[in-house]
């Protein structure tokens, strides 16, 4: 994968996620700087998401742990659990948030 490609990537799945969170989740806060997307909960935890532009994959930190996740096929997969990131981020926000949170 090319890196305009990588990018252009990630930047639609982080902004799919701020929509998601902006029109569905009120008590989560986006805040997005460069290559770095953090969602802040009331309860001021975070879950952080950045780009690794020369890996070519998504790093996110969560209260439970970090992952590293790479594009394989149309899924980003994390490397060391196997978790899929859409799942994990969902799963990350309900724990942090204690509300339902879900990306489909």
């Amino acid at each position: 994968m090319k890196d305009h490609e990588y990018h252009a990537l990630v930047d639609t799945f982080f902004q799919s996620v701020e929509d998601r969170i902006d029109a569905n989740y009120p008590d989560i806060d986006c805040e997005r700087a460069g290559g770095v997307l953090t969602l802040v909960f009331e309860n001021k935890t975070k879950v952080i998401l950045n780009k690794q532009e020369p890996l070519h994959q998504i790093w996110v930190a969560t209260r439970e742990n970090g992952f590293h996740f790479e594009l394989q096929g149309d899924t980003w997969i994390d490397n060391r659990f196997g978790h899929e990131l859409k799942a994990l981020l969902a799963r990350a926000c309900t724990q942090q948030s204690g509300e339902d949170v879900r990306f489909p």
